[in-house]
């Protein structure tokens, strides 16, 4: 790939991995209307796994905590990271098993303009009426396991292009009753054990097929470029949502999922 189509990649990977307008819908898109060959699955991990880095360091004392709480586990103690780490872990099993099921039987259909068209608008009226609609009464501490579970749901459907992993995240937990910020907390913090599962698997098969090696330079620098602008992101919508709704997240899906459709089934 040529630097400028690496850089204008994990720009947008990083952005829109947390804003909720589906960095994966995005990803395929730039192809399509840029007139470039796909960059593959490879290269999306990539800089997913960048976006991963974002996530870790940003959020590192929940990270620590978590560590920390892992062990404390083991010895029988539960702590408040403790917890945490059990509820991603709750929150993780839908996609594994969601992501096994599309391994299985393939993704190459579903990385479609009509597709993406679809899901951008459909996921713009169901986030919505979560976020108008429901009371801003619960805070982070109120997670529990089953709701964790049904976040985690959420999640696995994002894996469908367009849908948008933080959305859908964000979108459950609005349905839940949590703040708006305190969802996007923990939508980002279930992208660690999601990104991490996801990018080791596609990482193991791109190594046993020894395809790694001719783009790993590419992948490099597109990690490193969309960690930077991940941390932009990351910082820019939970401060945007501590004072504000979703509203203009959904207007941008609407416009552009209504344009998907008009490019699809009319040009």
């Amino acid at each position: 790939m040529f630097l400028y189509q690496i850089i204008i990649l994990s720009i947008i990977q990083g952005l829109t991995e947390f804003l909720p307008i589906s960095s994966s819908g995005h990803l395929i898109l730039m192809p399509h209307f840029l007139a470039w060959k796909d960059q593959g699955h490879l290269m999306d991990v990539a800089v997913h796994v960048g976006t991963l880095g974002s996530v870790l360091i940003y959020f590192w004392k929940d990270v620590l905590s978590m560590i920390t709480g892992f062990f404390q586990l083991l010895r029988g103690k539960v702590t408040k990271g403790g917890q945490l780490f059990i509820l991603l872990c709750i929150g993780t099993v839908p996609a594994v098993i969601f992501g096994l099921f599309l391994k299985r039987y393939g993704v190459s259909h579903l990385r479609s303009v009509a597709l993406i068209g679809w899901t951008m608008t459909g996921y713009a009226i169901v986030m919505y009426i979560a976020d108008r609609f429901s009371p801003d009464v619960k805070k982070g501490g109120d997670i529990t396991g089953p709701k964790a579970f049904w976040v985690g749901v959420a999640q696995a459907l994002a894996l469908i292009p367009g849908t948008s992993r933080s959305g859908a995240c964000i979108t459950m937990m609005r349905f839940f009753g949590f703040e708006r910020a305190e969802a996007a907390r923990f939508s980002f913090l279930l992208a660690i054990p999601a990104i991490t599962a996801a990018a080791s698997l596609t990482a193991y098969d791109a190594i046993k097929a020894g395809a790694f090696s001719s783009v790993y330079k590419d992948a490099s620098i597109a990690a490193l470029l969309a960690f930077v602008a991940g941390i932009v992101a990351i910082n820019f919508m939970l401060r945007w949502l501590r004072q504000r709704d979703l509203t203009p997240f959904v207007v941008y899906r609407l416009g552009l999922g209504g344009f998907l459709l008009y490019w699809a089934y009319y040009l």
